[in-house]
């Protein structure tokens, strides 16, 4: 597989064309961003534990009958996809009050929410990724109809349902994520992007210690450590330092 001229650059990964139309290569970078890529950093190695752990992830939820935009694994920071249209929603899951949220509804740090809610960004850094509802997403047309709409919320609960028992079993507590979808060749929506500690938060199920990108927002330090552990447990014996 060629990998050739640069379609797309985004803050966590640089989008390649291949010398195959339908298929393209996500190369996971080292950089670090937080508040709209208003705060900047770089942690070496970081691109190629979010692409291992991401793909762990997607092949967990393939077995789960989850539909990927994932063909392979091409190196430690490469992963061959499928080309796809990328809806510009960000879809958030929250089980746990944190971050936004208690900012916005005053929710108290910590709460446990009685089911996992469901919520959508605008994907536009010059807005600043605003929250929007399903009435926006028809006005702005960021979704096919009201249908779509509810096929987005039941995959993203999906999601939620195979990875909160999952992680619990990794004595991690899925806090919440953030994932996109897109849009395959046969209109078949599909989970694109990745699932990582830069789009998830990760909390140590017996002491709550913050094991994702929130170490490098709070400035917790030991950003790479916390991404190796994520690893570390997901593989269980395997050895995280070598994605």
């Amino acid at each position: 597989m060629t990998k050739k001229d640069l379609l797309y650059e985004g803050k966590g990964k640089k989008i390649f064309q291949t010398d195959e139309a339908d298929l393209l290569i996500a190369e996971f970078k080292d950089d670090l961003t937080a508040f709209n890529a208003e705060k900047r950093g770089n942690e070496a190695g970081k691109g190629a534990l979010n692409c291992k752990i991401s793909t762990e992830l997607f092949h967990l939820l393939e077995k789960n009958g989850i539909k990927t935009h994932l063909i392979r694994t091409l190196s430690d920071n490469e992963q061959l996809i499928k080309k796809c249209r990328i809806l510009p929603i960000e879809i958030i899951v929250r089980n746990v009050a944190t971050g936004s949220l208690t900012k916005r509804l005053g929710i108290k740090e910590g709460t446990i929410l009685p089911f996992a809610l469901v919520e959508f960004c605008l994907k536009d850094d010059a807005l600043g990724d605003p929250f929007i509802n399903d009435d926006h997403c028809l006005l702005l047309n960021l979704a096919r109809d009201a249908k779509q709409i509810l096929e987005i919320k039941k995959i993203a609960k999906q999601i939620n349902a195979i990875l909160l028992p999952f992680f619990d079993t990794k004595n991690l507590r899925l806090i919440d994520f953030k994932i996109e979808l897109g849009v395959s060749a046969d209109e078949e929506l599909i989970l694109a992007d990745e699932i990582s500690p830069d789009s998830c938060r990760f909390w140590d199920k017996n002491t709550d210690e913050k094991l994702d990108k929130d170490r490098f927002r709070q400035d917790l330090g030991n950003v790479k450590m916390a991404y190796e552990e994520v690893l570390k447990r997901i593989l269980g014996d395997e050895d995280a330092r070598n994605p």
